[in-house]
């Protein structure tokens, strides 16, 4: 089976405590095993801090911050968000307004946008996504929604790679970036520095880095100059009521 190293997408930490930590050696880490191992690395780490939440990071009050999430220096959560279930907020990182984190990794100065859902995604330093993005982690294709049992599998270079669960969204590497209303996952690998255009739907594959993503319809849509109106002529009455 292929292999994925996420040193070849991600950054590690290094400000802060979860530079220290499991999290600092993040590079190292192939996937399948890193998913594998993610929920006993992240106790460790959470059993190593002293802040759970860093004294400088700054929180809305209409925030929503589960008891197991992770935040380092200088975040920024905004209004009406949600951050849960064991998510990593690396030094830097911004949460927009009214986005829903779950079980996620945001490197170092990460940005979403407002109103961003992301699911079981780790996400690279300087990365920027835009408002209205979604990273989906559970295949349509399972009986059941609810209790997800189709392992997420997506095409690399050298054959299938098998992530060994049925919740995965994606990477979205160090300094990618993304237009608005986007749909991502479950099971994709975008390299770093990639540039995703708005409107694009993509899952099931890995994308090297330095790519440019656009949707079909973005290229082929035109534009022309309206007709002027014929001196004089004026547009008919609309109908009587």
């Amino acid at each position: 089976m292929p292999q994925l190293i996420l040193g070849d997408y991600l950054s590690t930490p290094h400000t802060g405590h979860l530079g220290r930590g499991p999290y600092g050696e993040l590079a190292k880490a192939e996937l399948a095993e890193f998913l594998r191992h993610w929920s006993g690395l992240h106790r460790h780490a959470l059993a190593g801090v002293r802040d759970r939440i860093h004294p400088t990071a700054q929180i809305h009050p209409s925030a929503i911050i589960g008891d197991d999430v992770i935040i380092g220096p200088h975040v920024r959560v905004y209004e009406f968000s949600t951050v849960r279930d064991g998510s990593v907020l690396c030094a830097g990182a911004q949460v927009g307004f009214n986005c829903e984190v779950t079980r996620c990794f945001l490197g170092e100065r990460a940005v979403l946008g407002h109103r961003i859902g992301i699911n079981r995604t780790l996400v690279g330093a300087d990365a920027h996504l835009s408002a209205g993005l979604t990273v989906a982690a559970i295949s349509l294709w399972n009986t059941d929604l609810r209790h997800p049992d189709r392992e997420i599998i997506f095409r690399a270079p050298d054959g299938l790679y098998r992530c060994g669960t049925p919740r995965f969204g994606g990477i979205l590497g160090d300094g990618c970036q993304t237009g608005n209303t986007i749909s991502l996952g479950p099971g994709i690998a975008i390299g770093p520095r990639c540039r995703i255009a708005s409107g694009v739907t993509l899952a099931g594959r890995t994308i090297p880095a330095d790519s440019i993503i656009t949707a079909p319809h973005t290229m082929n849509t035109s534009t022309r100059h309206a007709r002027p109106a014929t001196s004089g002529h004026r547009p008919p009455h609309p109908p009587a009521p």
